[in-house]
């Protein structure tokens, strides 16, 4: 059976206002459903899946229901974390979803000067299932190096012994792809601090810029500028989901 609740609870959840302020709304004619004005707000909405199609607030379709997920080509400069100094990728998005309760929260971080593809949901089961380390998924980062490349990275890396400073347990093997003597892309399945820095760190080199490009199996899309974001549909979650970690055996 599709739950229902009532609309001015829905909607102060989704950060369109609070109660009252819904009320005010209905009773303005504002919110359109199926084509006729909702004008009382305690009236209980069915959340079917379709309901963003078939609601409109001020002329404008409804958000996407809670359980949603987005990817964001997040840009260099923005920070992830509320404890770093900089705007947040949450300023990127609607001011009202900063309101909606649940909360959208991003699946792992990026830090400030890391570019690319950012996963962010109000589910946390889902949001558990990407980033725990049971499930293998894997991220692939573009390195822009300091100093060409020594050419052991890619035995070292995939070795599974490599140890990062200030750690007792040896790194999972990564994948090592060289693109030039100074750029490789590098698919870990883990996301210890600063990982990705630190691995080249421990061989020497120094990561001028980072991208990250892939998570699981969905790529950025091409046409997703930095500071853009789109919501991420059920294909979109599957392929998070749809390759193999290095070093696994098919």
């Amino acid at each position: 059976m599709t739950k229902a609740v009532r609309l001015d609870k829905l909607l102060a959840n989704m950060g369109y206002g609070s109660r009252r302020e819904i009320q005010i709304l209905a009773r303005s004619g504002r919110i359109v459903f199926d084509g006729s004005e909702l004008r009382k707000a305690d009236d209980r909405i069915a959340l079917d899946v379709d309901l963003p199609a078939r609601m409109e607030i001020d002329g404008e379709p409804l958000d996407p229901l809670p359980g949603m997920c987005l990817m964001l080509h997040k840009p260099e400069g923005v920070t992830c974390s509320h404890k770093e100094a900089g705007p947040l990728v949450y300023s990127l998005l609607p001011e009202r979803w900063r309101r909606r309760d649940p909360a959208l929260s991003t699946v792992g971080r990026l830090d400030k000067e890391t570019s690319g593809l950012l996963l962010l949901t109000d589910d946390g089961t889902l949001l558990h299932r990407i980033i725990s380390p049971k499930n293998h998924v894997a991220k692939r980062y573009v390195a822009t190096l300091a100093r060409p490349l020594r050419g052991d990275e890619a035995k070292v890396f995939a070795s599974g012994t490599l140890m990062l400073e200030g750690e007792d347990k040896p790194l999972a093997p990564a994948m090592l792809d060289v693109v030039s003597e100074t750029e490789a892309r590098l698919t870990i399945t883990e996301g210890r601090y600063h990982q990705v820095r630190r691995m080249f760190a421990a061989l020497g080199n120094h990561v001028e810029a980072l991208h990250r490009d892939r998570i699981g199996g969905l790529d950025l899309p091409e046409d997703l500028g930095p500071g853009e974001w789109r919501v991420m549909g059920a294909a979109d979650i599957d392929r998070v989901f749809g390759t193999q970690a290095p070093g696994e055996d098919a």
